[in-house]
């Protein structure tokens, strides 16, 4: 379950288009921040490809630098940047219409592909819709023995532009973003599209999961019931989507946003279903992710400012920022996997997070100010340093850095001096995680 957000530049407190997202995965697969630099491809030679996640496609001749929001065993990514200020999301959605479980592309690989080969959000749509309609969505979306099969849609912008682009099978439609928009695990367009597929329509009827064409609605027609409804989908994009509409829209708001709990008294161990914005991993069927990785890209036009958490659930993290030009500051970054390590961002911020979970009403108010305070200094030392050369905005990512993981060793240290208060439906789950990653909490 994710949730993936834009606000355009007509939407805004400054008229700086922004984009945020919750990745919502397993607890225990790592996720990191990682850049690529663009490249030149002999794709010209006979059979030049690319192996993805499953499948191999053609390479390009060129590909752009990105810096990609990235699950350690696949190729693709969850959400990401390119040099030309192009950022994308995916959400998973179910339909009518089972998912390919034979080996195909990746929604997250469709997106890596986009950000390495288009400029524009348009050149992005076209570059999936292609990739689409030749070799087709499917595959496995887990790893380590966990299964989940799914369609995709998607957000794509840049500072002048926004699109959202849904998906069933080889099918689509499209729709431009005017102000804001929101996409959840629910398709959202309805009778009402830009663009689409040429057998969008005929397909469903063929499928009998429409009566005409007169009366076809892509978003009732073609979704699904149970998973769609149980996870909440159209629950948190009504959330996300009111939040946005009812107010101008900044960085902070958005990553406000992110942090979102349907109480003002959260406790994640209040209910088996209860999904929220920022998600936390619980017990049963409904609550087996958590916001496992969250972005909110300032998308100014003349240099954007990506600032990432590389951690799990945004209320315990800090959201840092880097620049395209200076993304290469992450490349020593140790990758995640599922086994907890003493060295990656991810699992170093885990020691803190799960310890948050053990009485989260009470230990996180233990360092909240503090995170929002330093928060804010990041915000605006980065928005100062927009005119500044790269060694600076470099030297200002890498403090920021240094400093949160200081942060978070020190903050640690306050949680554990809060009594333990974890129910039993709590604790049977998130043993059951350590265990599997080897974490002693």
């Amino acid at each position: 379950m994710c949730d993936t957000l834009i606000a355009t530049k007509l939407a805004t407190t400054n008229n700086i288009a922004v984009f945020g997202k919750n990745s919502d995965r397993p607890p225990n697969e790592g996720q990191s921040m990682v850049y690529f630099p663009a490249k030149k491809h002999d794709a010209r030679s006979a059979g030049s490809t690319v192996k993805c996640t499953y499948i191999e496609i053609p390479q390009a001749e060129k590909t752009y630098s990105i810096l990609l929001s990235k699950p350690f065993w696949m190729w693709g990514g969850e959400m990401g940047v390119n040099e030309h200020g192009l950022v994308i999301g995916n959400e998973a959605i179910y339909s009518k219409v089972p998912a390919n479980k034979k080996p195909a592309l990746l929604g997250m690989d469709m997106l890596r592909a986009a950000l390495e080969r288009a400029i524009t959000p348009r050149e992005a749509m076209q570059v999936i819709i292609d990739l689409l309609e030749e070799f087709g969505q499917g595959g496995n979306c887990l790893s380590h023995g966990n299964e989940m099969f799914y369609h995709n849609s998607f957000l794509i912008a840049n500072a002048d532009d926004a699109w959202v682009l849904e998906t069933v099978d080889k099918q689509w439609a499209a729709r431009q973003v005017k102000d804001v928009y929101s996409i959840s695990n629910c398709l959202t367009i309805g009778a009402q599209y830009d663009m689409a597929s040429d057998n969008l329509v005929d397909f469903a009827l063929q499928k009998g999961i429409t009566k005409s064409k007169q009366n076809f609605h892509l978003a009732q027609d073609y979704s699904d019931f149970l998973i769609t409804t149980f996870g909440k989908g159209r629950n948190r994009r009504e959330t996300t989507f009111n939040t946005l509409s009812s107010q101008k829209v900044s960085i902070e708001s958005m990553m406000n946003t992110l942090r979102h709990h349907n109480d003002e008294n959260f406790d994640p161990q209040g209910g088996l279903t209860d999904v929220n914005i920022c998600m936390h991993a619980g017990f049963g069927p409904i609550r087996i992710s958590q916001s496992t990785a969250s972005m909110v890209t300032y998308l100014d036009k003349n240099n954007p400012i990506i600032f990432s958490t590389g951690t799990s659930a945004p209320c315990t993290s800090i959201f840092k920022p880097f620049w395209m030009d200076t993304a290469s500051v992450l490349d020593g970054e140790p990758v995640p996997t599922s086994q907890a390590d003493s060295s990656s961002l991810y699992w170093t911020h885990e020691k803190l997070h799960r310890a948050v979970l053990l009485n989260y009403p009470e230990r996180i108010k233990t360092y909240a100010a503090d995170r929002d305070a330093m928060e804010k200094r990041f915000i605006e030392g980065a928005l100062k340093l927009q005119g500044a050369n790269a060694k600076e905005r470099e030297g200002f990512s890498k403090q920021c850095l240094a400093e949160s993981r200081a942060a978070e060793a020190e903050w640690l240290k306050r949680v554990e001096s809060v009594p333990v208060k974890s129910g039993l439906f709590q604790s049977m789950a998130w043993n059951g995680f350590n265990k599997k990653a080897e974490m002693a909490v």
